[in-house]
């Protein structure tokens, strides 16, 4: 299947939900906001609305569902969270159950989900300033490691942040994060450059999510925020049951990058 950037994000939608598409979405619908997803019980749902705002750079919202609604009426009005998005997660007391390309059988009339945005929104931005992005050249998804940078806990919410890496040349840094930070509802600018071991990753080769990528020689990894934290955090908090989209695998919304970017 080659989707192409002409497609638009409700007909790549349309694709995941037939299960044409089931790969990271990094690279898709350039121009448009790509989100990270949580779906928790109602119960839970103000203590992580309140952990989201007093983390805004990992966990920058996007938009909230209804309790009961599975669709994301601010960011696209025709979508469906149950079958939107190409590959989802289920961690049922803080351990990963199982991988899905749909949770119509687990959605209840209780949850809430929350999209958040995600750094492949602004990749396209740093492609068309020279810089290139490491794991579209490589056809494999995004690394992303658990850090040491710990998240400002809210009621039962807590624990380590997650950060996106992607290696670049000394000279291009600057202009990625003027570039980036132009995207603070997609993580913004980088939260570390250069030495992993300052942010708790003992081995750049070991990605804890998505896939090992090449650092090449005169190059240095750049670390995002990444939308990943919430499932480190659901690993740390055990909620009973926690849904998310699998690293890599976004919703696209039909929100424009251009719309949301700060010039």
């Amino acid at each position: 299947m080659n989707v192409t950037d002409f497609q638009t994000p409700a007909e790549i939608r349309q694709l995941i939900r037939e299960g044409q598409w089931q790969q990271p979405t990094s690279g898709l619908a350039n121009g448009y906001l790509q989100a990270n997803l949580a779906i928790l019980p109602k119960d839970m749902a103000f203590e992580f609305l309140l952990f989201c705002q007093r983390n805004p750079k990992f966990c920058p919202l996007i938009d909230v569902t209804e309790p009961g609604s599975f669709v994301p009426a601010l960011s696209a009005p025709a979508a469906d969270l149950r079958t939107d998005l190409p590959k989802y997660r289920v961690y049922r007391n803080g351990i990963l159950a199982e991988e899905k390309d749909n949770i119509v059988d687990l959605w209840t009339d209780d949850m809430v989900g929350f999209l958040i945005g995600c750094s492949f929104t602004f990749e396209e931005a740093l492609i068309t300033n020279g810089i290139p992005i490491r794991h579209n050249e490589e056809n494999c998804n995004v690394p992303m490691y658990r850090t040491s940078i710990p998240a400002v806990k809210a009621g039962r919410f807590e624990g380590p942040t997650v950060v996106s890496m992607r290696p670049m040349l000394e000279k291009d840094v600057i202009r990625a994060v003027q570039v980036t930070s132009r995207f603070p509802s997609a993580h913004g600018a980088p939260v570390h450059i250069g030495n992993p071991a300052s942010i708790g990753i003992n081995d750049i080769n070991a990605p804890d999510f998505g896939d090992h990528v090449t650092i090449k020689e005169g190059e240095v990894p750049v670390f995002w925020a990444c939308g990943v934290t919430p499932q480190a955090i659901a690993m740390h908090v055990k909620p009973e049951i926690m849904i998310t989209h699998a690293p890599g695998h976004m919703f696209i919304t039909d929100l424009k990058s251009a719309e949301i970017s700060v010039i």
